[in-house]
């Protein structure tokens, strides 16, 4: 497990929220280069690594993880320095107070900064409660005396500002703390779906990469799906784990059979593919019944319906900065994604598709 975490630790600690994902667009990039026959952007910046197939009438699989990160932007500085944001993503307020950050400048200097939060001192004429804080009323503050001094050092509205953490190993080596798994789990599937199928000959065209803008509506997908015409959609994302709050989710189960979500509801013969060919490549997995989204629910509705579906894992604690994950449910979603690109010939799509 060693080289796994080595490798969830590199792109975990990768910095990039929406509209700013050139670092993970520049990993992938270097990442898939030498594992397929093309690589190919599209408009918004989505990287996408083409595998061509020698079959006859090879339909087009995509596959697409989401590069971007929960994080902010700043929206205003005030007179004293400090600083105040706008979320880019969901996020819950009460996780935001009293954690560091990185803010980078246009010249992409990495400033330190942290997130305020009202001492228990200050509360005592309001019976020592704090109510809850709106998101862009939370001081963020990176020691600056002033304005005019922030400005000195390049700070400008408009400037991104990403959660500092570090990713480490539980004390029985079986999971992960980190930030940022939502969306890096996707960006590894991918390069790592890439790696093993690289000396092989794929019965499908194999469009295999990751879509911008995920965390603020789904935007990279709409543009992506458009672009490659895929005639089945994969998106690889990661979902909030339920277990410790009772609901659905346990990490620990591996891969998700994620059958609804508010805005994708899995076609029949997609389920049964699905559950068909987990179980007969023994991977472990769970039924999920999702409350958020991910790229499949923009991908469903273009170019006149393309049928898809999530492989997913999930985490505790997502959109935060410690997201709490297993290694051994990543290890069961990537055998399961391998075994179902492998299976996707034009017979099986057509049967998917109910032609």
């Amino acid at each position: 497990m060693t080289e796994l975490f080595d490798k969830i630790k590199t792109v975990t600690e990768l910095d990039g929220i929406a509209g700013y994902e050139h670092n993970i667009r520049n990993y992938l990039r270097q990442k898939i280069t030498p594992l397929v026959d093309e690589v190919e952007t599209d408009g918004l910046g989505g990287i996408f690594g083409i595998k061509h197939s020698l079959a006859d009438h090879a339909p087009r699989i995509m596959v697409a993880a989401h590069m971007d990160e929960v994080g902010f932007m700043v929206s205003d500085i005030k007179s004293d320095g400090t600083l105040r944001v706008v979320g880019i993503g969901g996020w819950n307020p009460l996780v935001v107070s009293s954690q560091r950050f990185t803010l980078y400048t246009r010249d992409n200097s990495a400033i330190p900064v942290i997130s305020g939060s009202v001492p228990p001192h200050f509360l005592r004429g309001n019976n020592g409660s704090a109510s809850l804080p709106k998101v862009e009323d939370i001081v963020f503050d990176g020691g600056f005396s002033n304005k005019e001094e922030a400005e000195s050092f390049g700070v400008r509205p408009g400037d991104i500002i990403v959660p500092q953490s570090e990713a480490i190993l539980t004390a029985n080596q079986k999971n992960i703390i980190s930030k940022a798994w939502d969306n890096r789990y996707g960006v590894l599937m991918v390069t790592e779906l890439l790696e093993n199928l690289k000396d092989k000959q794929p019965n499908n065209t194999l469009i295999a990469g990751a879509n911008i803008q995920e965390e603020v509506g789904l935007r990279g997908a709409h543009v992506s799906t458009t672009k490659f015409e895929p005639e089945i959609f994969l998106a690889v994302d990661c979902s909030p784990a339920g277990d410790v709050y009772g609901g659905q989710g346990n990490i620990g189960d591996g891969t998700l059979i994620r059958f609804y979500d508010p805005g994708h509801v899995m076609l029949k013969d997609m389920r049964d593919f699905l559950l068909t060919t987990a179980e007969e490549a023994g991977v472990k997995y769970q039924y999920y019944c999702a409350k958020g989204g991910t790229d499949a629910g923009a991908a469903h509705l273009k170019n006149g319906g393309v049928p898809s579906t999530t492989i997913g894992v999930c985490a505790r604690y997502i959109h935060s900065h410690q997201t709490l994950y297993a290694m051994d449910d990543f290890l069961q979603a990537q055998a399961f994604l391998q075994a179902i690109v492998k299976k996707l010939d034009r017979s099986t799509v057509d049967l998917i598709k109910g032609y």
